[in-house]
């Protein structure tokens, strides 16, 4: 009986091959949009889980009451490390880390320059990453030692057996390797080459080690704990949150709650809101799950609505079958094996299709996606959905065309009722609805984009340019500077604690005029030297600049406008306010300058006058870029020989800010293209059908003589309604939802009607291109032969 059903089936396939084609295409093509976004989607979520015991490892925050509004901040002290280590017997580890940046490695004459981290002992037994050579417990115990990974050793030496050989670090220090690891996974929130002990970098900054015995306050490193096995998350967390509250001179402490977040939401839950994780890339997620679905339910509507209005085509097979003894089980059973065919033959070319365009998912992506052909479990869950999308696509053909009553079929009375015709309007609205809906949302994505873009930033990123310093470059500083100018290759030097594009520092305002009693002010502090504003072009709206060179300034402080905002400062200059027991003079007030995101209000910051460790310059104008850039590397080199000469455009810095929302917009493209071809597939089908059904009439109105324009109209016009209620249902679910998507932004859009007309004249103009073919191709028909037959 099956082998009979299957013959059929097959039959029938090939009988009917342009709407088999139209079916298998777009099916196929549904299946694989789902099974791409599936995959990814799976990837997104595998973040960090590569992790052993991945549930017990967490990173420390804080949250703040900033007088009743809670800030969630990742940056924490060394004094709550300790704490931590010590009060808490639940923490199994505590590891401290601070991102060190890119930094000089050199192994006789070979030289990197690499990102890596410092970590504190117990950061590899937290993490447990998995090991080429050494021990987790004795990997970063020595201060002078290092961990690289596999790629770092073979870059260095060629080989991955190098325990206890030696890597020069900034032409400083010679560090003993006592341990190799792999590679991290593409999937993994950390990203570095090497990590360096916490215990060197106490050992050679002063400030790190002063760190460690000062308060609660000193918010600059970022932690990670381990808790025992068989301890919950709410075994420990009403424990930790008051831990700083013991530092009662501290208003930081006094205001901050300790709470930790596991590490398998890192990635996909980065965004607080009254001190809780409530979304971030999450939202993307769960929103292209949803893409996922209704591009295969339209896929799947076309399916029904090709079978069912072909039914004429299939009533007297129906008929026939039920006269000579077929039931209505068995009746069903063909059509849905039929249905299982067609689903099974366009997973075959899904597979294909996917197979194809992986590499180029995986360029636009930034992803390493691939088909898991070993796994069992993908196997197990592909045949689930082939069986899935069998009995959706095919429930409603099998049901409604069993359902004939075999007089009435083989009679010929036996018509299309209106119920099924509207059925299939229905469905087309519904598809259409979908299409429409995702091409509003694509175009607001990208308009968001622009208008982020376009907001002006505060500095001039054009020709901007950011070097790390290291030891060498940080000693001769003076000398370089003072050759870069005299070059004329730029026009100005400075340094900063934070780069360009960032605010890498907060700290506590202890005191300031027109404090309220209990009034806490965290903001963000950014170390600068001279020519600091004058090389990123920031506008000085009052007061004066800081003096190069000079040591009157070393207790004098520029706001910006926010900060003055924040502290409601009426008249700021010449205010003071005390900060770590240190009374600060304010001399100047600079214009807001969008150094975090550009989607937010920019954040209140204090510049102090002190050297950074981020050297930034502006290329002079009249320079060629290629040019400059060969001889700023001769220049550099002079005064750090030891290592090759590494530098950021600002600007590119910058546009990685829009990285999130570019990525969700090109995908959100891409799958709005593929769901309106899937739709067109359809319509056409659907045209096809329509003309073919009224040959004869068609036929009849050529005769008496009606135009090819006429005949286009008349086919056409039934689709372009459809299309447009479907634009009018769409319309103002789209508005809901992407108004709901634009309030996490300060800065965003106000979505207006013009948006909305234009898809609407996209989605129509797609429709008359897809049914004009087949509406001329019936329009220029010769009518003698439709009507020859009667």
């Amino acid at each position: 009986m099956i082998n009979n059903y299957l013959k059929i089936a097959w039959i029938n396939v090939k009988k009917n091959r342009v709407y088999s084609l139209l079916n298998i295409f777009g099916l196929g093509t549904g299946i694989a949009v789902a099974l791409l976004i599936g995959m990814w989607v799976y990837y997104e979520y595998s973040y960090d889980k590569f992790i052993p015991d991945h549930k017990q490892v967490y990173q420390v925050r804080r949250n703040f009451n900033s007088n009743g509004d809670t800030l969630t901040f990742s940056s924490t002290s060394l004094k709550l490390a300790d704490a931590l280590r010590n009060q808490i017997p639940e923490i199994a580890y505590v590891a401290e880390t601070d991102q060190m940046g890119s930094h000089g490695l050199m192994v006789g004459n070979k030289k990197l320059y690499l990102h890596g981290i410092q970590a504190g002992k117990d950061f590899l037994n937290i993490f447990k990453l998995p090991l080429v050579n050494g021990n987790y417990g004795k990997a970063l115990a020595d201060p002078y030692s290092i961990v690289i990974t596999r790629s770092t050793a073979k870059a260095l030496f060629g080989s991955v057996d190098v325990l206890n050989k030696l890597v020069r670090v900034d032409n400083k220090d010679n560090l003993k390797i006592t341990a190799v690891i792999d590679d991290l996974p593409a999937n993994s929130t950390f990203q570095f080459k090497y990590i360096i002990p916490f215990s060197y970098y106490e050992l050679t900054q002063n400030w790190v080690k002063q760190a460690r015995t000062s308060s609660f306050s000193d918010n600059s490193f970022l932690q990670f704990v381990k808790l025992k096995d068989g301890v919950s998350y709410e075994a420990v967390s009403q424990k930790i949150k008051n831990i700083e509250k013991v530092e009662t001179s501290s208003m930081n402490a006094i205001n901050s709650n300790v709470i930790i977040q596991p590490v398998h939401e890192w990635h996909l839950y980065a965004d607080y809101k009254n001190g809780k994780a409530t979304g971030g890339f999450i939202e993307y997620v769960r929103m292209f799950i949803i893409i996922g679905v209704l591009v295969l339910i339209i896929a799947c509507i076309n399916f029904v609505n090709l079978s069912t209005a072909r039914f004429d085509k299939r009533a007297k097979e129906v008929g026939v079958r039920k006269a000579i003894g077929s039931g209505r089980v068995e009746l069903i059973w063909q059509f849905l094996t039929e249905a299982g065919l067609v689903t099974l033959l366009s997973f075959g070319l899904c597979l294909l299709l996917v197979q194809a365009v992986l590499p180029a998912f995986n360029s636009l992506t930034g992803t390493v996606v691939h088909i898991p052909f070993t796994s069992l479990t993908f196997w197990l869950i592909m045949v689930a959905a082939v069986v899935a999308v069998t009995l959706i696509a095919g429930s409603r053909p099998a049901f409604y065309l069993s359902s004939f009553n075999p007089v009435d079929v083989l009679k010929g009375t036996i018509k299309a009722g209106r119920s099924a015709t509207l059925s299939r309007k229905i469905l087309v609205v519904a598809q259409f609805s979908c299409s429409i809906a995702l091409i509003i949302s694509t175009v607001v994505i990208f308009k968001q984009i622009e208008h982020a873009k376009d907001r002006p930033t505060g500095y001039n990123i054009s020709r901007l340019l950011t070097t790390d310093m290291n030891d060498d470059l940080s000693r001769n500083y003076i000398p370089l500077k003072n050759e870069l100018l005299q070059s004329g290759l730029v026009t100005s030097v400075t340094t900063a604690s934070s780069p360009a594009t960032g605010v890498y520092s907060h700290g506590d305002i202890d005191y300031w005029p027109g404090k309220r009693p209990g009034e806490t002010v965290e903001m963000g502090m950014i170390l600068v030297s001279g020519d600091y504003f004058k090389t990123l072009g920031m506008q000085l709206l009052s007061g004066r600049d800081f003096i190069v060179n000079s040591k009157t300034d070393s207790l004098n402080v520029i706001f910006n406008e926010a900060a003055v905002k924040r502290l409601r400062l009426k008249d700021p200059l010449n205010q003071t306010f005390t900060k770590n027991n240190k009374q600060y003079h304010i001399v100047g007030i600079v214009k807001d300058a969008l150094m975090n995101s550009p989607y937010q209000a920019a954040e209140p910051t204090a510049f102090i006058y002190e050297n950074g460790w981020n050297m930034i310059y502006q290329l002079s104008g009249k320079v060629n870029t290629h040019e400059a850039i060969e001889k700023l590397t001769a220049i550099f080199n002079k005064y750090n020989p030891s290592y090759p000469y590494d530098f950021r455009f600002v600007d590119e810095d910058y546009n990685q800010k829009f990285s999130e929302e570019l990525l969700v917009g090109k995908l959100a493209s891409v799958f709005t293209v593929l769901a309106i071809f899937i739709s067109c597939l359809g319509l056409f089908g659907m045209a096809a059908f329509t003309a073919e059904q009224r040959v004869k009439e068609i036929g009849i109105r050529k005769v008496l003589g009606a135009t090819v324009t006429q005949i286009w109209l008349m086919l056409s016009k039934d689709f372009v309604v459809l299309v447009f209620i479907s634009c009018i249902i769409a319309s103002p679910l789209a508005f809901y939802l992407l108004q709901k998507w634009l309030q996490k932004y300060d800065y965003r859009i106000t979505i207006g009607p013009g948006i909305f007309i234009l898809s609407a004249f996209i989605a129509i103009a797609i429709t008359l291109i897809t049914v004009s073919f087949q509406a001329i191709k019936a329009a220029i028909a010769n009518p003698v032969k439709s009507l020859k037959t009667e």
